[in-house]
């Protein structure tokens, strides 16, 4: 919402000056635009930091189950509440 007001107010066209390339393009088009490209970037990174590795425990953790390992099922669940986090901090 504020992006588009800031495009709205500042629809001026600016220079933008890269190594490999010079484009024109309004100051609030390009604020949009980044703001869109972090958001992304930063679901991407959420993605391959977190999710692929919870992921990866969970098929693990449902390999040994159906090899019939007894470690397996004595392994901790998953998902874990707040408090038993900060109980290990302590």
């Amino acid at each position: 919402m504020a992006g588009a007001i800031f495009g709205a107010l500042n629809g001026d066209a600016v220079a933008y000056d890269f190594y490999f390339a010079t484009f024109i393009a309004p100051k609030g088009a390009m604020l949009i635009t980044s703001i869109l490209l972090g958001w992304l970037l930063g679901g991407a990174f959420v993605y391959l930091g977190l999710v692929l590795r919870l992921r990866r425990r969970l098929r693990a953790q449902a390999t040994r189950l159906q090899a019939g390992d007894a470690t397996a099922a004595a392994a901790p669940d998953l998902a874990t509440s707040q408090s038993s986090l900060d109980a290990g901090r302590r």
